[in-house]
């Protein structure tokens, strides 16, 4: 580092905001738009105890264009399963009458669970493998693509295995069946494979493989209703009261044909009610299953309603945003349709052949006050949330996001108009191609349904309309994108293709389709599979020239989106090994350590005693210290945990084990981040002490006058 960027060692020094722009990557913004309505809380001291649910026996409230605050929680499709989403599969969970069969088949290691989407296969998959390895939460799910005839278990830790579906192009036959059985055997773990409930397919693996898979059929819905009711309200006087309060109502709304997440949806919907509230009439005015009898006789009655026909579609995609946004980008919708929202054909601009056919003249679609608010949220059967307050790191604004009245009733319309009318697609996809770049908060709910439509569309161009995104030099259209792509595979037929795309263009992508490669691998997409994500990643990475800057900044972004999801070891493995290869492998893990320093919790753990990295986190510390482009964040960030261990003992402990570690070799970045403590106007600025012993003792000639201990090695 230059004498003109460390400050001298008789003169002052910087304070945090000298904090190098270059790596203010804003990330609270950046991880809150994480996924998609992934929930984050950046909480500096803040003691945090948070969780969401989605699918199965439990649903999620919102639809593709659920509001930024409220989010849904990824499930795992190839990498480790979390403890939450374990916990919360066990919660409220109804045992179907085939669990005591396939918890016996799945004593031979393996079982084969055929089943309906969306019926609470998943929950049930997890419950049967956490029973089975004795209540275990060391489980892992395997992507649909996997070659499980060649698969072995990897995990010492792991106990049980999910894999959503086998894939058609991985044959598996009885012998290979009997060798992943006694892998799993000698691994002493268990697996379930999720099949579709599609007789052919099922007599297929008869013939085949000589598998007879167990036949899931969903709890009775009242089982359902019971169970979570009593995980929602232990209380049995407070479930009594309000099944009272239910009456007949409930009776009428728990059909037959339920499954458990809508179930589910009820259950939270009941237990909302006010104690002052006797009846329940608006009950069935939110809850999603509904939706799907009310759609087509709500398009009947638009049909010749191009103003109204815009506002759905558009709420649709962006139902929980602000009416602002969604106005806008419905009169853009519908000027882009260019008559082909009118149920009826347009006369000439003048009106003249109207005018001699004796016609009655066109609505002008140019008249600012076509419709009201109002009356547009009652004709698409929306309404307007109270005004709330949303934050950005800089500043705060309101909202008044707009709802439909009825759950999920944005992705029903959407699924319905694509496969029943094929132009609106088209429609659709040019519009969503053409959001702008400047609201990028509309890139989740954009890139949500169009990963959506992959599925809905089928087929080998399923993924042509990302591919198009992708490949954009618009950062907002790459964006929509990484969403898209995430989302798309969570669709098991879809993942296999969008893996093999990913990684093709990894390998030899333009910096475009790069940059979108890297920027997934921080989104769904990669928070499902982090160690392919983590892979993807590296091999995206070209370094800082010109447009690769690009590509460098998702790639470091996304770094930061995992570690923060709770992969941290994984992720700080894979930098140790790209450090020690020069050149991009090394810059890349270099350039993405100072941006993990944002929390310290994990690295807490590490400079305790017994830690597994506790050597290679103060190595890295040290690398980056002594990189004069890398100084100025981790200076920033080291001095931020000083701050902060003033009021959290235990982080002044592990400050002080690396401040102690940090002064027993000082070459010139050392020296300068202990000059900054030292000068400190903060008079309790945790390692001011150390910083000054061994500031005295450096001047004195003494290079190593604090040692406590030998540290361990780590990277060079």
């Amino acid at each position: 580092m230059s004498a003109d960027e460390r400050p001298a060692i008789e003169g002052p020094t910087g304070g945090p905001d000298d904090f190098d722009s270059d790596f203010d990557f804003d990330l609270a913004d950046r991880l809150a738009g994480w996924g998609r309505g992934r929930p984050f809380i950046f909480a500096p001291n803040g003691n945090i105890n948070t969780g969401s649910v989605h699918g199965d026996q439990r649903v999620e409230n919102g639809g593709p264009g659920a509001a930024p605050g409220g989010g849904e929680r990824v499930e795992a499709q190839d990498g480790p399963i979390s403890a939450t989403e374990i916990l919360a599969a066990r919660a409220g969970f109804a045992k179907p009458d085939c669990f005591p069969e396939a918890l016996r088949r799945l004593g031979t290691r393996l079982l084969f669970l055929a089943g309906e989407p969306g019926t609470g296969r998943r929950s049930t998959a997890l419950n049967l493998l956490s029973e089975g390895g004795g209540n275990t939460m060391a489980l892992r799910a395997l992507d649909s693509d996997s070659d499980l005839s060649s698969w072995r278990p990897t995990h010492r830790e792991a106990r049980g295995y999910l894999v959503h579906g086998l894939s058609p192009a991985v044959p598996l036959g009885p012998a290979a069946i009997a060798k992943l059985r006694a892998r799993l055997e000698s691994a002493d773990a268990c697996m379930v494979v999720l099949l579709p409930h599609d007789p052919g397919t099922l007599r297929r693996l008869v013939r085949e493989m000589d598998i007879d898979a167990v036949q899931y059929t969903p709890p009775p819905p009242r089982a359902v209703f019971d169970a979570r009711l009593d995980a929602a309200l232990p209380d049995e006087r407070l479930r009594r009261d309000l099944l009272e309060r239910l009456g007949p109502d409930l009776g009428a709304l728990l059909a037959p044909e339920l499954v458990p997440a809508q179930v589910a949806e009820l259950v939270d919907e009941v237990t909302r009610v006010r104690e002052d509230d006797p009846g329940l009439a608006g009950l069935g005015q939110r809850l999603s299953f509904l939706a799907e009898t009310e759609v087509p006789d709500l398009l009947q009655e638009l049909l010749e309603d191009p103003d109204a026909l815009a506002f759905l579609l558009v709420t649709s995609v962006l139902e929980g945003l602000d009416h602002r946004i969604v106005r806008d980008e419905a009169d853009r919708l519908l000027r882009l349709a260019d008559g082909r929202l009118d149920a009826v054909l347009r006369a000439n601009e003048a009106g003249e052949q109207q005018a001699v056919r004796g016609e009655p003249p066109r609505p002008n679609p140019r008249f600012v006050f076509r419709r009201s608010l109002d009356e547009l949220l009652a004709t698409i059967r929306a309404e307007c949330d109270p005004v709330g307050m949303r934050e950005t790191s800089g500043y705060a604004y309101t909202v008044e996001p707009i709802r439909f009245k009825r759950h999920r009733q944005a992705e029903t319309v959407l699924r319905h108009v694509w496969r029943q009318y094929g132009e609106v697609s088209g429609l659709l996809t040019e519009w969503m191609d053409g959001v702008p770049g400047a609201e990028p908060e509309l890139a989740g709910p954009v890139g949500r349904v169009m990963g959506l439509a992959a599925g809905w569309s089928g087929g080998r161009r399923a993924l042509r309309h990302i591919h198009e995104l992708a490949r954009s030099d618009r950062a907002q259209s790459r964006s929509t994108a990484a969403y898209a792509l995430g989302i798309a595979a969570q669709d098991p037929v879809l993942a296999g293709e969008v893996k093999h795309r990913l990684s093709r263009w990894s390998h030899n992508g333009s910096w475009q389709l790069r940059s979108t490669v890297a920027d997934a691998c921080g989104r769904d997409f990669g928070a499902a599979r982090p160690e392919f994500a983590i892979g993807l990643i590296r091999r995206c990475y070209r370094g800082e020239e010109k447009d690769e800057s690009k590509v460098a900044m998702a790639a470091r972004r996304s770094l930061e989106g995992l570690f923060a999801g709770g992969h941290q070891s994984a992720v700080f493995r894979e930098l140790m090994e790209w450090a020690e290869e020069p050149g991009r492998d090394e810059d890349l893990a270099l350039t993405a350590f100072p941006g993990l320093l944002w929390d310290p919790v994990w690295f807490q753990q590490q400079l305790r005693p017994g830690g597994e990295f506790t050597g290679a986190v103060i190595s890295f510390v040290r690398r980056c210290l002594n990189v004069d482009a890398l100084y100025p964040a981790t200076r920033y960030q080291l001095i931020g945990w000083c701050g902060r261990a003033v009021w959290d003992e235990g982080l002044r402990a592990d400050v002080e084990t690396l401040l102690t570690a940090l002064a027993q070799d000082m070459r010139t970045g050392e020296l300068s981040l202990l000059v900054e403590i030292d000068r400190s106007d903060d008079p309790d600025l945790v390692g001011r002490d150390i910083a000054h012993r061994a500031l005295e003792a450096w001047r004195r000639g003494e290079p190593q006058p604090y040692r406590t201990g030998p540290v361990s090695g780590g990277p060079r």
